[in-house]
């Protein structure tokens, strides 16, 4: 996990420590020990221990087995408390890449209590896809691509898409999101149910 801010290492620093304490809380709120939780996720509970104590940089595959795991959205584990009016510039914003492919999500907006949709710009190269286990059940994907062209939706059935192009399909099954030319860029919506 990285940022592309003018503080770089700072940021990162401050997003990791919101990340361990987000993890901490929503564990602690499920009433699971870490060795549950590590064995749910289908990751080591050293693992689990360097994310929770701040020491850890997880992946966004880490970070999505988290929070099936445990029951909540993606951003409830990434997203920092924010002012009212919040304008993200191209660049900034909480970023997490993936392990397997040139595919950067930054989230743009999370849900307040009691909605249930988040917003991510996603950045991607061409190469390796991004395969995207099922997330929470009833999950829907919503994707705009904004530049390039990409495949995208079902993990046995993508469409794909060209600048302006939208595509909704189902969140809660294996999809994948795969860059057919450079500097691919979509913005992605996930409802929550």
């Amino acid at each position: 996990m990285a940022t592309d801010d003018a503080d770089g290492g700072a940021s990162s620093l401050a997003l990791i420590g919101l990340i361990a304490a987000a993890i901490r809380r929503e564990r602690e709120r499920a009433g699971l020990s870490m060795a549950e939780l590590a064995r749910r996720a289908k990751i080591a509970k050293s693992t689990l221990s360097q994310l929770e104590s701040g020491t850890g940089n997880p992946s966004v595959e880490t970070l999505w087995a988290l929070g099936v795991a445990l029951d909540v959205p993606f951003s409830r584990l990434v997203d920092p408390p924010r002012p009212t009016v919040r304008v993200i510039r191209a660049g900034e914003g909480p970023v997490t890449y993936s392990e397997r492919a040139a595919y950067a999500a930054t989230l743009l907006a999370s849900c307040p209590p009691g909605a249930r949709r988040d917003v991510y710009r996603i950045d991607a190269q061409p190469g390796e896809s991004r395969d995207s286990d099922p997330h929470m059940p009833g999950t829907q994907e919503h994707v705009v691509l904004s530049a390039g062209r990409a495949l995208v939706g079902p993990a046995d059935d993508p469409v794909e898409l060209g600048p302006g192009d939208y595509v909704c399909y189902p969140g809660d099954a294996p999809h994948v999101f795969t860059a057919l030319a450079p500097d691919t860029t979509a913005v992605l919506v996930m409802e929550h149910v």
